[in-house]
Parts: C-alpha cells; sequence; structure tokens
C-alpha cells in the first residue's frame, strides 16, 4: 500500500495497492494530462532528490519553494502570529524532517488555509504532521482526493482565521476559490496573498483573472467583477501571488480594481 502523489498537480491519494487510473484534477479542463500520460510517485520518492527553500519575502511573512520545481511549481506562505506559530497559506507537496523542524522553530504551524483545488497536495499530511486544522471552501470539497479529520469546510463569504488574517472567498477560477487578506503586512498598509485566483503578471502594475491558466480559458466579466467586489473593501497596498516573481508591490488594491475594469472592457470587445 502507497499513497500516491500526480506528478503534474502534486495531489496525494489515499493508501491504495497501485496508482490511480487518473487525477480527476488533471482531467478537469482547468488542468491538463501531459502528452506522456499521467504519472505517479510517493512522498518517500519525493524527498530524495527535493527539499524545501525558505525565504524571507517580508517582515513576519515567508515562503516555501520545492526545489527543483515539482508539480504545479506554486510556493506555500508562513504569516508569523504575534502570539507565537504560523499559518501557512497554500500548501506544497514536500514536507519532510528539515520542514518540520524549521518551522517548529517559528513556533509550530496553527492553521493550513488553501486558496483552491490545484494547492490540495499533501495537505493531509501536514495537516497531521502538526496537529492543525486545514481551511477549505466547502463549494470545493469535491476536489478532494484524500478526505481526513483535519478538513475543515467552511462557507460564506469570509473566513477570519486570526486577529488581522482573512480569506475571502471570490470563486471565478474554483467555485471556492480564496484570497488571503493580512491587514499587519506591509508595515501595516495590508497584504492580500492571492495565489492565483487573482494571478500577478510580469508587468507588476496589473494582475489578470482566468477560469483556466494551462488552457487560457478567460473569465466572464460578471466573474471578474465579483472578485474585484469581493477583495474591495480591505486595504492592501502589496499582493503576492502563488509563483516566485508575481507580486504587486505598491497600490496592489488599486492594481486589482483598475486590472478588473481593463479586463471586462477587453472581454466585452470595448
Amino acid at each position: 500500500m502507497a499513497r500516491f502523489l500526480c506528478r503534474t498537480c502534486g495531489t496525494q491519494y489515499p493508501d491504495r495497492p497501485a496508482p490511480p487510473a487518473a487525477c480527476p484534477i488533471c482531467e478537469d479542463e482547468r488542468q491538463f494530462v501531459p502528452e506522456a500520460g499521467q504519472s505517479w510517485l510517493t512522498l518517500e520518492e519525493l524527498r530524495r532528490d527535493h527539499r524545501n527553500g525558505f525565504s524571507a519575502i517580508e517582515p513576519g511573512l515567508d515562503q516555501i519553494l520545492v526545489e527543483p520545481e515539482f508539480g504545479i511549481g506554486e510556493r506555500a506562505f508562513l504569516i508569523r502570529l504575534p502570539q507565537g506559530g504560523v499559518v501557512m497559506w497554500d500548501c506544497v507537496a514536500l514536507i519532510d524532517d528539515a520542514t518540520v523542524s524549521a518551522i517548529r522553530a517559528l513556533g509550530g504551524l496553527r492553521a493550513i488555509a488553501i486558496s483552491h483545488p490545484h494547492y490540495y497536495t499533501t495537505m493531509v499530511e501536514w495537516a497531521q504532521t502538526f496537529g492543525c486544522p486545514v481551511h477549505l471552501h466547502a463549494d470545493d470539497r469535491e476536489w478532494v482526493q484524500r478526505p481526513d479529520p483535519a478538513l475543515s469546510f467552511w462557507s460564506g463569504e469570509t473566513l477570519a482565521l486570526a486577529d488581522g488574517l482573512t480569506v475571502i472567498r471570490c470563486g471565478g477560477h474554483f467555485a471556492g476559490a480564496a484570497v488571503l487578506h493580512w491587514a499587519a503586512g506591509a508595515e501595516g498598509r495590508g497584504v492580500l496573498l492571492s495565489g492565483d485566483t487573482i494571478q500577478g503578471l510580469p508587468d507588476r502594475r496589473w494582475v489578470s483573472f482566468m477560469y483556466s491558466y494551462p488552457n487560457l480559458i478567460p473569465l466572464p466579466g460578471p466573474a471578474v467583477r465579483r472578485i474585484a467586489d469581493a477583495v474591495a473593501p480591505y486595504e492592501f497596498d502589496r499582493l503576492y501571488g502563488a509563483f516566485v516573481g508575481r507580486q504587486v508591490k505598491a497600490d496592489a488594491r488599486g492594481a486589482v480594481l483598475r486590472s478588473a475594469e481593463r479586463y471586462i472592457r477587453a472581454i466585452r470587445g470595448g
């Protein structure tokens, strides 16, 4: 018996004698199955030639990145809590002894919240290791491939994780796709951790929004308007997306609102 991981998206499956026949997350039109077909490995195999790199993004915020790149290549974020410990936003597939030691040195992992199913990866391994809950929006429950009591499904439009940490449901990329607002970030001006619910761009003055990024399926205008309206009440000067370099370092709230208007004009043909 083994818990197999999809090499393409990093999703972990429950104990079974052989790999799954398919990965439903990759077969969905928002993701893809490689031309060579679906392939699998175990967490133990991943640990042999990969490591997690930790780096500081700004005071109170660190990133975790699997090296060399694995799966979708997303980064996870650690937000340090004033009372000690950290909250993790999104999730990477690799968890090993070095990672556990590094996080315990920060006071331990208090909670995990994940933006959408493409980053569920080994969330149950993380939760069981640290004895903490994983917060997922109930609208995305169907995409969970490894159920576990540690998974906590929330509903509605916002979830208060801790003082000044708010998960905001935006929809769009997935029905429950969410972002995390950190009020104390950016020296008190606010930070938005956007996953790819809101996608940072190489032109760091703008962001964008998609139903599928690899398959280039756009969102309709009303869905983009809903995303903008969901985050508009919050102040945030910086935005950090799911991938290294995808960030807005100043006036991020303005960038999101301007980008939504630009997107809606373009999709309407105006």
